[in-house]
Order: structure tokens, then sequence, then C-alpha cells
């Protein structure tokens, strides 16, 4: 389709309807799913105690939403376009919807951890569609500009939400709510979307199932044989067969890419120097960014004893420091070039990792504060610089899959990185508390600190990688204008 028929499209789906309604109606699906990335952080000690998860499983709360969003969202992406972007939304939504409210109704870890998979499976098809419908609703120029504010004021903003309502959820009502909550939400959203959206053209194609089973599948045995070498063994059958299942599956996706004639994820778009940096950059960032989440939160309400709600509002400078960053990046990078940023980003998250692992049973909040704000500043000088990088050259009609693969990295990272840094804490966890040769609750909390710090130290390492890649492998010019304008593109697709 021509960049005329596109815009005919959009100035023709815009008649008859109520742009704000429609506005409205995309935003908040989108706060909801973004929203739902953070909630569940801050409730995760109160769920390990209430449905009795072991420690090894406990992971699984992020890791399932995070595979399974992350390793899906390029086929739920191509799902609208085959089948109708609108329709693709609405059963997005349904199956979020419906896992969420199985989720707040779990008896047990693994009924919640299949929820969360499913949770991950609905975003991953309402997500891509969801930024797709302002591009087939909103007319281009001043009204799609709008209303794309609006959604990535959504985007930045739902992190700081899910956090502030996760801990009022938990604090003063259950921990079921933040999944309960999903449910009228959703509910609204598909009342009004047949009545506020129009539907997209449909086009012909083929989809890629063999390659989504197989690279979903790939990565949750891989993930599953990680975690399962700190409860068991790393030469355990069960891990050995998860590892190995792994491998076989993740060829099998790389072999099914090269061979089809409409890929998931061409391997071609891989060839650039740059754009590979760049992907392999935003897997560290996704480990050090969740990891930090994951055992922060634990440190503070089971080592410092703060409630949900507390550490909500605790997180909420880091929240703001992403978003200034990434705003000051976004103004200066025109003036400066992505060089700089590229580089000052992971190193200031390097260093905010390895000042966090001097923490200990008796650290106040301010011995957090600054480790907090240097990560913020990093992880927000990184987002822009990277994004830039991942798109600048590609063709327009794959200027989206680009950074489509950039977000699915950051996801799949985190989830990976989680696998292998909650063994890491727990082995250190429990060969500190063997060390210690006392059974108090100071000695465990010493051992459980212990075990946080020395992830922390890990997440620096990988951290410290993804600065390496910036400076050997990424090749950029000074000044990048054309990236820019590339990266518009890439978003009002």
């Amino acid at each position: 389709m021509s960049t005329t028929d596109v815009s005919e499209l959009s100035r023709s789906n815009t008649e008859g309807k109520h742009l704000g309604l429609a506005l409205a109606v995309i935003s908040g699906a989108q706060l909801m799913i973004v929203l739902d990335a953070t909630v569940v952080n801050v409730a995760i000690p109160t769920i390990h105690h209430a449905l009795n998860f072991s420690p090894t499983n406990l992971e699984w709360l992020i890791t399932a939403y995070s595979l399974t969003f992350g390793g899906l969202l390029l086929f739920g992406g191509r799902t609208g376009d085959l089948y109708g972007k609108r329709r693709m939304f609405m059963i997005g939504i349904a199956i979020f919807a419906v896992s969420s409210l199985l989720g707040g109704l779990a008896t047990n870890d693994l009924w919640l951890i299949i929820t969360r998979g499913l949770q991950g499976i609905g975003g991953a098809i309402a997500a891509p569609t969801a930024l797709s419908l302002i591009a087939t609703n909103f007319a281009e120029g001043r009204e799609r500009n709008r209303a794309m504010g609006v959604y990535a004021a959504m985007s930045g903003g739902g992190g700081a939400v899910g956090l502030l309502l996760g801990g009022i959820l938990t604090s003063y009502v259950s921990w079921r709510w933040i999944f309960f909550v999903n449910v009228p939400i959703a509910a609204v959203v598909l009342l009004l979307t047949p009545r506020a959206l129009n539907e997209s053209q449909s086009t012909s194609g083929h989809l890629d199932v063999p390659g989504a089973v197989t690279v979903t599948a790939g990565m949750l045995a891989l993930v599953y044989g990680l975690s399962n070498a700190s409860s068991h063994s790393w030469g355990s059958t069960s891990t050995l067969i998860s590892l190995v299942s792994a491998v076989v599956l993740l060829t099998a996706f790389g072999f099914i890419e090269r061979r089809s004639k409409e890929p998931l994820m061409p391997l071609s778009i891989l060839k650039n120097r740059n754009r590979s940096g760049s992907f392999a950059m935003m897997l560290c960032i996704g480990i050090a960014l969740f990891s930090m989440f994951y055992f922060l939160t634990q440190y503070l309400q089971n080592v410092l004893g703060w409630s949900p709600i507390r550490t909500g509002v605790g997180f909420l400078p880091m929240t703001a420091g992403i978003i200034v960053a990434a705003g000051l990046a976004s103004r200066y990078v025109g003036k400066i070039g992505i060089r700089v940023p590229l580089l000052v980003g992971p190193a200031a998250a390097t260093i905010g990792m390895l000042w966090i692992t001097r923490i200990t049973v008796t650290s106040s909040y301010l011995d957090i504060l600054g480790p907090l704000v240097v990560i913020a500043l990093g992880m927000g000088f990184s987002f822009v610089p990277l994004t830039l990088t991942a798109v600048s050259g590609v063709e327009s009609n794959e200027a989206g899959l680009a950074s489509a693969l950039l977000n699915t990295m950051q996801q799949v990272g985190g989830a990976l990185g989680l696998a292998v840094l909650a063994t890491v804490a727990i082995d250190a966890a429990k060969a500190k508390f063997q060390s210690l040769h006392q059974t108090t609750i100071v000695a465990r909390n010493v051992a459980t600190t212990h075990g946080y710090t020395t992830a922390f130290l890990f997440a620096a390492g990988i951290s410290f990688l993804g600065f390496l890649i910036s400076l050997i492998v990424i090749r950029v010019p000074t000044q990048a204008p054309e990236a820019a304008n590339v990266a518009t593109t890439a978003v009002s697709h």
C-alpha cells in the first residue's frame, strides 16, 4: 500500500468517528498493558507468602509474562496485518481480561504462572495493533502527532502508575485486585472499540506459526532449564533435557526463518553491524533493569520491612529519572549526535549497579536513592540512541520490525537474565547462610541481602558488557539527523 493510499485510508477512517473517544480507547488499553508489567513487582513478596511460592518459581511471575509478551510481539503485529487490526486488538484485550480474572482467582503458584503467560499472549496481540490503529484512525499531521504524544505518555507513565497502584491495592485491598482491576478496564475498552475505531484493511499473506511456536517454546525451555539449575543442579536430568530442548527448538527456528517466504523475523535485518549491536545492548539493558526491580523490591519488603505502597513510592524517583533522561536525550541527540549518550547511558547504569551492591541489612532509603537515580539516568539516556541506531538505514517497510525487535530484546533479555540471576542469588544466599553457622532471622536477612547484592554485581557486569558493545561494535557518525527521521517513521507505523 502506498503512502497516498495510507493517508486516504486514515482520512476516511476518521469520518463519522469521535477521535477523542478513539484516543481514549487506544490509550486506556496501552496503559493497562504497560501497567501490568510493573504492577506485579511490588506485590511479589505478598504473593510469595499467600500462595507458598518456592524461591525458584517466584521469578516466573515476571518471566512468564515477559517471555510470551516479547516472544510473540512480532507474531501479534502480523496477525493485525492479516486479519484486521481492530479485530485482533479486541481479541488481544479479551485474552488479557480473561487471563487477568483467572489470575486473581489463583489458588496455587502454577495456576498464577500460567495465567501470567496468557496475559503476555493477550498483550503481545493487543500492544502492536493498538499502535497501528493510531495510523489507521488518525489523519497524518496534527491529529496523529497529538495521538502519538498521548500514547507515548501512557507508555512512559504506565510504569509509575503500576508501581503505585500495585502498592495501594496490595496494602489496602488484596494482591488479587492487581489482576481484577484489568477486567472492568478491558470491558469498557471492548464495549467502546466498535464505536470508536474503524477496522483496517487486511492484507494477504502467510502467518509464520511454526516460527512463533518454536522461538517461544525454545525461550521457555531455556529459561526453565536455567532456573531449574538452582533447585536441582546443572547436571540433573530435568535441567539437561530443558536446555537441550531449547537448543533444538531455537535451531529449528533459525532454519524455519531462513526458508520461510514470509518469516516472522527476517534474518537479513541482523546483517547490519550497528543494528545487531543495538539489539545486543538492549538485551543487556533488559537483564539489568528487570533484575534490579525484582531483587530490590524483595529487599525493601523482606529485609527492610517496607509495605507494598511504600515500596511503590520508593521506586518513583527511578521512573521519573528514566522519563527525564529519555526526554533530554531525544531533545539533544540531534545536536550532539547519538555517540555520546550511547556510551554515557550504559556506563552510568554500570556505575549505579555497582553502587547498589553496597546495601546491607541496615541501609536507609538514602543509601538506595543515589544508585536508583544513576541507574535511571543510564537507562533513560540509552533508550533513545538505541532506538535510533536500530531503525537507522532500514527500508521503510522494515522500520516497524526493527523497533519491535528492540522491544522484544528488552523483554526476552529481562526474562533470561532473571532466570540466571535468580539462580545466582539463591546459591549465594545459601552459601552465605551456611557460612554464618546461625539460624536467626538476622542471619537469614544477611544471607538474603548477600544473594541480592551478588545478583546486582552480575547485573553490573552485564551492563558493562553493553558498554563494551557500544564502544567496540557500534560505529555511528557524530551527527545522525537522518536516524531521527527514520525513528519517527518507525513509531508512526
